[in-house]
């Protein structure tokens, strides 16, 4: 029954969002206006909403699980390689099982890619 979760994410600067998942990750804008954007790309989604009152309080991670993360990963380091998290730069096994690596905006918002 349940499909999906979206998350919903605040900037003071929305374009500082839609660089990262535009420009780094490869999203496309679905839906834009004054109170906010839809981007998608494949099957995930991401609403971005520009509030610099409520972007103040958090600064979320969030996960996108994959089935081919070799290839994101390569898409991503040839694309915006100043993105890769100064933590989590390249593919790595993580102790509970997955593999991982991660992007982090000028703002700390996080995006980790990971597959089981």
């Amino acid at each position: 029954m349940l499909l999906r979760l979206i998350p919903k994410v605040f900037y003071a600067d929305i374009n500082v969002g839609l660089d990262l998942f535009v420009r780094c990750l490869g999203f496309e804008i679905l839906h834009q206006d004054e109170s906010i954007s839809v981007l998608g790309r494949d099957g995930a989604k991401v609403y971005l909403m520009q509030n610099a009152e409520l972007a103040a309080l958090d600064r979320p991670e969030l996960a996108i699980e994959t089935d081919d993360i070799t290839a994101i990963y390569e898409e991503i380091k040839a694309r915006a390689p100043e993105v890769l998290h100064p933590n989590m730069p390249a593919i790595k096994r993580r102790p509970w099982g997955a593999q991982e690596f991660a992007v982090l905006d000028s703002t700390t918002v996080c995006v980790v890619f990971r597959q089981w």
